[in-house]
């Protein structure tokens, strides 16, 4: 068991809606060990509804992991750090869209938003990739993230070579010991899993 006791997630879902199912179980450790969570979603995340879920399912369960409300606006998600409302801030799942925003400095989500205005302390951010694309038109995205200061990222693995050669999965049971790492200001190893 980890202690997070009294650290303050910002925990942003967006919408590869595959791995909530692993990004929620990840959520409730955290809150099991003692972390505050302040929730973000993506308009995707918490707009859309899917096979995986409703929509509204998807917001009231990440709320009644957080015991808060869900940041679902970019004005709602700007005051995170001035206000210094996070110590650490978690993108699980990251898809290709928002790994590529925040690659460019785009900020036009809540998530977007949130990583920016929490990077503006630099504090840490850490990235659980999810994307079918991972290996092509991303890659190069991951690689100037991998440069960034103050960015890390849950070890990777391909999920499904025959099927989906492109595709990366961040492995999200990592995601407590990439935390402690990346607020020693360390990139977790092996960053690259085998399958």
């Amino acid at each position: 068991m980890h202690d997070f006791e009294n650290l303050k997630i910002g925990f942003a879902m967006t919408g590869s809606f595959c791995t909530f199912k692993q990004a929620f179980a990840q959520a409730e450790y955290l809150v099991s060990c003692g972390a505050e969570l302040i929730p973000v979603m993506s308009w995707n995340a918490s707009g859309i509804s899917t096979r995986f879920g409703e929509a509204s399912e998807m917001r009231e369960r990440l709320e009644h992991i957080a015991g808060r409300k869900v940041i679902c606006s970019i004005e709602d998600a700007e005051p995170l750090g001035p206000k210094q409302m996070t110590d650490i801030m978690l993108v699980e799942p990251c898809t290709s869209n928002t790994l590529a925003k925040l690659a460019w400095s785009i900020t036009d989500t809540p998530v977007t938003m949130a990583v920016k205005s929490h990077l503006r302390s630099q504090k840490p951010v850490i990235l659980a990739v999810a994307s079918n694309d991972s290996l092509a038109g991303t890659l190069k995205n991951i690689g100037m993230l991998a440069n960034a200061k103050h960015y890390y990222f849950v070890p990777l693995r391909q999920d499904d070579v025959r099927k989906k050669p492109t595709s990366l999965v961040a492995d999200f049971t990592r995601t407590p010991d990439t935390l402690v790492s990346a607020m020693q200001g360390k990139q977790i190893q092996p960053s690259v899993l085998q399958i």
